[in-house]
Order: C-alpha cells, then structure tokens, then sequence
C-alpha cells in the first residue's frame, strides 16, 4: 500500500478537530491511545449557551458520560502526524510519497492505474498501477470527479466561519466544549492541548450567516481571514466564563472558510475504486463529526479487504456498510444536526430566558442530543459494543 500526497512536505499545520469516542476505540486498538493522550484533551462535558452566555444544555463527554474511551479534541495537524508516524512505522519510510497531485485514472478488470504530475514542476509521471484506488482527496476530489464529472461546486449552506487558535488561560474545568448563539451568529470553543505554564491552546470558530454566492476560485475556500469580517458582532460576548472578544483577539491570525457540503451520491465504488472521507461523504460541521465518520469509513474498508477475495466484491461491501449511514448524517447536518437546540431556543425565546424549562422539558433536550447519537453511532452501548468485538 501507498499513499500519494500532493503537497510537497508534510507539516502540522491547521485548528482543531473533534475525535468521537466510536473512532476513539478504533484508534485506541491501533496501539494510539499513548500518543493521543500525550497531545490531545479528552473532552468532559458540551454546553449549549444562548447569545447571552445562559446554559441551555449541558452533558458529559467521553469517560465522564460512561463512554470506555474517551473523546478527544486535538489539533488537525498533531492528529495526522500521529497518524503519518503509525504508517511509516507499519508500512515502511516508502509508504508516503509527497508531491504527486493526482489528475486522472484508468482500470481494467485485473489493475487499476493512476496518473500523476509533479507539484510544482507540472512535469508528468508515469501511472502507478495496483489492485485497487482509493480517493482520500477532500472535497474537491478530483477521483469522485472524475465519476461525476457534472457534479460542480458544493453546495454552500449560506454561512461563512472564521478559524484559529489561542493560548489562554483555560475556561471552565479545562476540558469543555461550548457552542453559542444561533443560526445566524455562533461561536464554537474548545482547548486542544495543554502547555507548560498551565495555559491551553484554545480552538475558536466564529460563523456567521452572509447571503452570497460560493466564490468560483477554490483556493478562496482556505485562505487567512481578516477579524475586521466578524469581530464588531461579538462585541458584547463577555461571559463571566469566557471573554469571547478578548479570545479572538488572543490569536495570531484566523481562517476563512465558506460551510459546504456535497449532495449524498448513489454510490462510491466503481470495479476497483472506491471513495472514503471527505471525497465520499463531505458533510457540514455540525456534530463535529466528519473526522471520525472518516475513520470508521476506513475501518469498514480495511475489513472488507480483508474479508473478501476479489477487490471489486470487497469495495462494494464496504459501500453498503457505509454509504446509507453517511448520507443520513449528511441530510441531518444540513438541519445543524444537535445544534438545533441553539436556533430552537432563539425562536421560542426571542427576550431570553430565566429558566430554560419554562420553554423546554428536559426530555426534549435529552431527545435531541440522544436522537443525533444513535444517527451518528456514538451512543454509549454501540461503542460499549464495538469495543467487546474481538480483534481479527
């Protein structure tokens, strides 16, 4: 096995991501629980706030909510270094090669060949031939492309975040996730790891809705943001827990990103190609669960290869163990998945509350939340299961 990188050099780059524990247990039994927790913050409890810092919700995370292993939020580019060190270790210093951008592919019934250029160079190179392909290329995926090839842009959902990280004092007891506001102006807050002088590395997501028209030019999809964009509308975010103004002004710079997602597709395996992740099933943030839906994608294609004897029978198992799930999860993320709540409350209490179960029961609240976990897979008895299966 190989993998092909575009980028020429391979660094920790990006924010912070959400590891739920259903592909917390999958990483742990890959032998990463060690160096997971030498990085990452196991996540304790989410807190759903109104725009003024009031607690509409709140549950435990991870160890604290029962679950055998933890959730963990850490930052995206430790997580893949640790994931790059695990397959350089396994599979060889080969295994990776950088600086090859895939532009198209060919197959017969015995191989499939894919072709490549040089980044940066735009020099070809000759195809690379195996027994099967699997596109792992982002939302942009130049494989699912090439089997849709009049698919276009992602569907843009009509909202704008802005992404970075500080170093602060932590908030709370350290290892809470909050998310506040509403449909048109949010914040999403969590710490990713832990430094020296006691202070945290703190993720930051501010959104806001803006009514305009997806930019043509992909490469303004990822591109630095400027604060002047969204700062005048937190003005008066300062909580007695959290100073949203003062976090945002704490970091160096931030990111813009439009929030996306792709139409659910018939499928994903075509004779010796398959598509996993992001290339497969983008799906918007909400829950923040697209990471880990990844890495369940990949355990259900590891097992069906290895299951299986012809590749084609193998790639189509995988798909029908995956595909269903991902595009329930995708159509439910278009709702903002358990984050409902915030507009929810925002609609039934225009003036603010005093005491949210004036307006809600508390079973209502706890059906939301349950109702995304048992769509997602995380409750605590599927990964209680999950875990009790035997290795192969």
């Amino acid at each position: 096995m190989r993998v092909f990188e575009a980028v020429p050099e391979i660094q920790t780059l990006g924010v912070g991501i959400n590891l739920l524990p259903h592909s917390v247990s999958e990483l742990w039994r890959l032998d990463l629980r060690e160096p997971l927790d030498a990085t990452a913050i196991r996540t304790g409890a989410l807190r759903y706030h109104a725009t003024d810092g009031k607690t509409i919700w709140s549950e435990p995370r991870g160890i604290d909510a029962g679950y055998p292993c933890p959730q963990y939020s850490i930052h995206r580019g430790e997580l893949q270094q640790i994931l790059l060190n695990t397959v350089l270790r396994e599979l060889g210093s080969d295994a990776v090669v950088t600086g090859r951008r895939f532009t198209h592919l060919s197959q017969t019934d015995k191989s499939v060949s894919a072709h490549f250029r040089e980044e940066g160079s735009g020099g070809a190179l000759e195809a690379v031939d195996g027994d099967c392909l699997i596109g792992a290329d982002g939302i942009m995926s130049t494989v699912r492309s090439g089997f849709y090839p009049d698919e276009g842009n992602p569907v843009y959902a009509g909202q704008i975040l802005w992404r970075g990280v500080t170093e602060a004092e932590p908030f709370a007891d350290g290892r809470t996730m909050v998310m506040i506001g509403n449909n048109a102006l949010k914040a999403v807050v969590y710490p990713i790891a832990a430094r020296p002088n006691g202070r945290q590395l703190i993720n930051w997501i501010a959104e806001r809705a803006i009514d305009k028209a997806l930019p043509q030019n992909k490469g303004d999809w990822n591109k630095p943001g400027d604060k002047a964009d969204f700062l005048e509308y937190f003005t008066n975010w300062h909580f007695d827990w959290l100073d949203m103004p003062k976090l945002f002004a704490g970091s160096e710079g931030c990111w813009e990103f439009p929030m996306v997602d792709r139409d659910p597709v018939a499928r994903w395996s075509f004779d010796r190609v398959t598509l996993i992740g992001d290339a497969a099933h983008a799906m918007r943030p909400n829950g923040s669960n697209g990471a880990s839906q990844a890495i369940l994608d990949a355990v259900a294609l590891a097992d069906a290869l290895h299951d299986e004897t012809r590749i084609e029978a193998a790639l189509k198992r995988y798909e029908t163990a995956r595909l269903a799930a991902t595009a329930a999860l995708t159509l439910s993320n278009r709702q903002t998945g358990p984050e409902v709540v915030l507009q929810m409350v925002h609609e039934r209490c225009p003036d603010g509350f005093d005491d949210i179960y004036d307006h809600f029961t508390e079973a209502e609240l706890t059906e939301i939340a349950d109702s995304y976990k048992q769509l997602a897979g995380f409750t605590t008895q599927q990964v209680a299961a999950a875990m009790r299966q035997p290795d192969e």
